[in-house]
């Protein structure tokens, strides 16, 4: 297996006058025809910036969410507009293609000059791209000299953009947000600095079972709150009411309890209501009571978990997930001190990383500026099935140099 290269290992000629692909992750929420988040966007300057500036012709390669054949309401159109207006301190030209592959589109990567960014279509109006059809694959390499996956958050599919492409070229490259993503995960993989903590919400368990495995014997400290916390408590014991629990992996949670007993930290008071709509909530300590479901961790958990994470020392911390239903402003208190504690935890000189769309969600949410943690990852899946060690196709491609 050959290693990876990356984008500054080539010198500025053998950019100028390219093609080159690139597999984006503007994968963004899109409200009423206007970007609403422009994180992802955003990561991906410093990549488009350089290629620009050495006089390539930019062509990027993207999807948005999950539509259903050419379902025009996730056109990429209003990603266009944000990236250009974005793009316009670098003084590059974007032009957008009502298509990603076809007659149009290689007419306009044609037209394209040295400098000039092509946005395409989303990829996922063709079925074919989360196949990874072969024919598909070879219509999107046909455009371009040199192939670049900056789109870590998707580099765990083996879909057309972000694997069949790049065997078609001699040049395939990881660019800056990819390499950032594999620098920093590979540090909280291999050799977290310690003490390292982890800080573990959201949903489901099972899509953090294999992260947690590797992550949990490194770990000095696992704070578990929001809905993956009731199947701990309930595996303990405790009656958690209507609360969301994975019965499926209770086996899983009953033995890394056993395991680990004495570094989980799990909430010791609740705030709960009949459902999400509720207006009101109660605060209830142990156990949850019949007709009631836990939706935030309550006032007590709260300065517990703050606590930890600000006596961490200056070791390492990851942050995976919301302590609640943070959509209501109700039971966001949790997840909004969560994310001022990872905040007043970096300026201590703690490295602090954030993973998860959720995540990224909760911190802008809690006023959380990125550049108030060490590394956020663009990635969701991708994050915890890296962090778990598993298969990251569209990363090896890229070592098949």
């Amino acid at each position: 297996m050959g290693q990876i290269k990356f984008i500054t290992d080539f010198d500025d000629q053998f950019y100028y006058n390219k093609k080159v692909f690139v597999r984006v992750d503007f994968n963004v929420k899109v409200q009423d025809n206007v970007v609403s988040e422009d994180y992802r966007i955003r990561s991906a300057v410093p990549t488009i910036e350089y290629l620009v500036k050495r006089g390539a012709k930019v062509i990027l390669g993207t999807h948005l969410d999950r539509p259903k054949g050419k379902d025009y309401r996730f056109s990429l159109r209003p990603v266009s507009k944000k990236l250009a207006e974005i793009l316009t301190a670098f003084d590059a030209r974007v032009t957008f293609s009502e298509d990603c592959i076809g007659s149009e589109t290689n007419k306009m990567v044609n037209n394209m000059k040295n400098g000039e960014v092509l946005l395409l279509e989303n990829l996922r109006f063709y079925p074919e791209e989360e196949i990874n059809d072969e024919n598909f694959s070879a219509a999107l390499s046909s455009y371009a000299d040199v192939y670049i996956n900056d789109a870590f958050s998707t580099s765990h599919r083996k879909h057309s953009s972000t694997y069949g492409v790049a065997k078609f070229f001699d040049y395939r490259i990881a660019g800056f947000n990819l390499a950032q993503e594999l620098q920093y995960l590979s540090l909280l993989r291999e050799r977290p600095a310690n003490p390292f903590t982890l800080v573990i919400g959201g949903v489901k368990i099972k899509d953090k079972i294999g992260a947690l495995d590797h992550l949990l014997p490194k770990a000095d400290k696992v704070l578990i709150g929001g809905a993956a916390s009731y199947t701990f408590l309930k595996a303990k014991g405790y009656s958690v009411g209507e609360s969301i629990i994975e019965e499926d992996y209770l086996p899983w949670v009953t033995k890394a309890l056993q395991a680990h007993r004495e570094k989980i930290i799990l909430p010791i008071d609740h705030k709960v209501a009949p459902s999400e709509k509720s207006d009101h909530y109660q605060i209830i300590q142990t156990d949850i009571p019949k007709g009631m479901r836990g939706y935030d961790i309550g006032d007590k958990t709260i300065q517990k978990f703050s606590y930890e994470i600000h006596n961490n020392g200056l070791g390492t911390i990851f942050w995976n997930g919301p302590m609640g239903y943070f959509e209501k402003e109700i039971f966001s208190n949790g997840t909004k001190s969560v994310a001022v504690s990872m905040a007043l935890a970096y300026w201590r000189g703690v490295k602090t990383l954030i993973g998860g769309g959720d995540t990224l969600e909760a911190m802008k949410v809690s006023g959380v500026s990125e550049k108030e943690v060490t590394h956020v990852s663009t990635g969701g899946g991708a994050t915890l099935r890296f962090l778990a060690g598993d298969e990251m196709p569209g990363i090896d491609v890229l070592k098949n140099y």
